[in-house]
């Protein structure tokens, strides 16, 4: 029976005890089963051990139900003496026996640590602070850098359907732009005068490119053609057959002779400029891949789809890296900062910022409630974002604030549904900006030299900075 007893019921701390084996028969010096030091209690008393619960006992099996055991008993005072002192203490009472001032008041070894409030912390009496006792700082942003306002001085126009792409040559002599009336052309980047118009595609232009390593005009379009234009002769030398649908952006690697493009077939394709071979098809989106960037470091090229993911790519092996899913919303732009090893992603839930290589999230850039359709940044951290709705917002791009709001007019004759922003780049001096936009018109910004810190203050405030994370 004192075996089942032990094997069965040890775990019930209560069990009672019989009376006649807790008579104190002199001292005692030994040690229990667990191997605590048993001190003597008052001789010749009956010691009576804390029963604890609220219901009798339950019948066990063997273990009949007395009158003992069906009581529950309150202990007097020796006994409760008695267990506490054969009760290890732990180690913060230790603690704080070791610690306590001179001619404090005494604790007894065996009383209970309920007494001190939750969350106290007992500081040893050299240190001055506890790192646990200081209450946190909340965070705060930094103080954004000032930037001038950026205000329009030039509208051109020429375009007889939506100007979907913009780009600004090496040279800064001049850019081009690709329209929905199927056309490409040249403007002269300092008086805004048409150069020339190229034709050739048979349906809308969604993205142009200059080579810096060739004299080399790349454009693509809803035709589902991506055409290379020789410069020199003002005609196309290369076409590049494989996309299934529209060829929604394209991009030039800045080192290799290797050109990438991605389509509405949910695809981006790897192209050798010269062979027109394409080295690798980058599936893995389960939508439309409105935007592609490359960099000459890892990870070589950032695909954005309107699957709400971004992909990082291994160019060498044509696979995924990484899938950043963080967006709830398509992802219609990205844009890769010309200095920091980092990017920022465009949708119409946020705009969030990443450092390479492994896509860490920076945080979000919240405000722009629209659905952004284009990216640029600057040296100087300028960001600029552009939406379906019309509006323009520049941000800081190190502290995320957005110093500048911008609904330019539409042209007289446009509807006011008529005012997107489809893509915007800043020229090689980044001096001037450049939006290209659903009235037909370029729009032309450049900074405000007449602005100071004392004529356009930056309004923040670091204790009501609030960043959501995810």
């Amino acid at each position: 029976m004192a075996i089942k007893l032990r094997n069965e019921y040890g775990p019930v701390l209560h069990m009672p005890t019989s009376k006649e084996n807790l008579k104190e028969k002199g001292p005692q010096n030994a040690s229990d089963s667990y191997g605590h030091k048993q001190y003597p209690a008052n001789q010749g008393q009956e010691v009576e051990y804390l029963v604890t619960g609220t219901h009798p006992y339950p019948p066990g099996p063997g273990v009949a139900l007395t009158a003992d055991t069906k009581i529950q008993r309150m202990p007097s005072e020796s006994a409760a003496q008695s267990l506490a002192v054969a009760l290890p203490t732990s180690q913060a009472r230790v603690d704080a026996n070791r610690s306590a001032p001179a001619g404090g008041e005494y604790r007894h070894p065996g009383a209970s640590d309920r007494s001190q409030p939750s969350g106290a912390v007992v500081m040893d009496s050299g240190n001055a602070k506890n790192s646990a006792l200081m209450a946190k700082k909340a965070p705060t942003m930094p103080k954004p850098q000032w930037h001038p306002p950026w205000k329009l001085y030039r509208v051109i126009s020429g375009h007889l359907g939506w100007v979907r792409c913009i780009a600004v040559e090496p040279g800064n002599q001049w850019f081009v732009t690709g329209s929905a009336d199927r056309t490409i052309k040249i403007w002269d980047l300092a008086s805004g005068k048409l150069k020339l118009s190229l034709t050739g595609h048979i349906s809308t232009v969604r993205g142009v490119i200059v080579s810096t390593r060739s004299p080399y005009l790349f454009s693509c379009g809803e035709d589902k053609q991506v055409k290379c234009w020789d410069l020199e002769y003002n005609k196309v030398i290369r076409h590049y057959h494989g996309h299934l649908s529209a060829v929604y952006g394209l991009d030039l690697h800045p080192t290799i002779d290797v050109l990438v493009t991605c389509s509405r077939d949910s695809t981006a394709r790897i192209w050798d400029v010269r062979t027109k071979a394409s080295v690798h098809t980058l599936s893995g989106h389960t939508n439309a891949v409105a935007t592609v960037r490359c960099q000459a470091a890892e990870p070589q090229i950032i695909t954005g789809s309107h699957d709400t993911t971004i992909r990082l790519w291994d160019l060498v092996a044509g696979k995924t890296r990484v899938t950043l899913t963080n967006h709830k919303k398509s992802v219609r732009a990205v844009v890769l900062h010309p200095r920091h090893y980092t990017f920022a992603s465009g949708s119409p839930d946020n705009i969030k910022q990443w450092k390479f290589p492994d896509g860490s999230f920076i945080q979000n850039l919240s405000g722009h409630n629209a659905i952004i359709n284009t990216l640029t940044v600057n040296s100087d951290g300028v960001l600029v974002s552009g939406a379906d709705n019309g509006t323009m917002h520049l941000w800081d791009w190190r502290t995320g604030y957005n110093f500048q709001r911008v609904h330019a007019a539409v042209q007289p004759g446009s509807l006011d549904s008529e005012s997107g922003i489809f893509a915007c780049a800043f020229d090689q001096s980044e001096s001037r900006l450049l939006t290209a936009e659903a009235d037909k018109t370029i729009k032309v910004y450049r900074e405000d030299d007449t602005a100071t810190e004392e004529t356009h203050p930056v309004s923040w405030k670091p204790e009501i900075i609030k960043r959501k994370r995810f």
